[in-house]
Formats: C-alpha cells, structure tokens, sequence
C-alpha cells in the first residue's frame, strides 16, 4: 500500500463516524481506532478554517483540521504560540496538532486577536473541535 493510500484512508477514517477499522489486502494490513476521548465532529461545526464572513469578524472559532494532539507550544518550555490577548497575522502558527507522530501546524485564518484559548495542551482533538475564539482585527 503506497503512503498515499494511508493518508486517504485515514482522511476518510477522521471523517467518518467509525470508531474501528481494519482493511486487509494482499497481506498487507491496516488498523484504525479511535479513543472514545476524541469526539466525532457534529455536522454542525464550523469549517477548519473561517470564511471571509461577518461571524468571523464577531468572534469566530478556528477548529481542529484533524484528528491529533493539541499543543499550544512548539516545546514543553517553551511560550505558546498565541496565548489569550496575543494579536497574530494571517498565517502565523496557533497551534500545532500531531497524528501518527507528525506535526500539523494550524494557521490563523486572519489578522485577529485570541480572545480565548478552548483546548487543553496535550488533550486529544477530533476534525472540528473548536482550538480557539478569535476576534478580527
């Protein structure tokens, strides 16, 4: 099975529904599980990133674009990248979210100030948990 193909098939996975999967082929095989702790996305939730749109410039939600681990910090002693009240530009790194021992930076969809930070440092995120409440500058 090409990487690719994982990737693919770990995409469809984090945005499923299912808990479990195992795919086998030509004796090649592949397991997925999800822990109860990372909550399947409701339809409900806003996209990963926010639309030029005025919800965004009331105080929108960035959210989780995978399923991982949230840091807020690019090292345990080290500051985190926008802490409550920081000003960041379009692009600048929020947060990172590491799956299968890669790190995920998440951008910030806009210039905004970070009203609030809404996970938890090392806390298991699913695809549209909201990270964190921003307000446009």
């Amino acid at each position: 099975m090409e990487l690719q193909e994982v990737y693919a098939l770990m995409d469809r996975f984090a945005a499923s529904g299912l808990t479990a999967l195992e795919w086998e082929k030509e004796g090649e095989q592949v397991k997925l599980r999800r822990e109860s702790v990372v909550p399947a996305a409701p339809a409900s939730v806003p996209a990963p990133v926010l639309q030029e749109d005025e919800k965004a410039e009331e105080g929108g939600l960035v959210t989780a674009p995978l399923v991982g681990v949230f840091y807020a910090a690019p090292a345990p002693d080290e500051p985190a990248y926008a802490a409550p009240g920081a000003s960041v530009k379009k692009g600048d790194t929020l947060c990172l979210i590491e799956a299968m021992k890669m790190m995920s930076e998440v951008p910030a969809p806009a210039d905004c100030v970070v009203e609030e930070v809404l996970a938890r440092d090392g806390e298991a995120v699913g695809v549209g948990a909201p990270l964190f409440r921003i307000r446009r500058m």
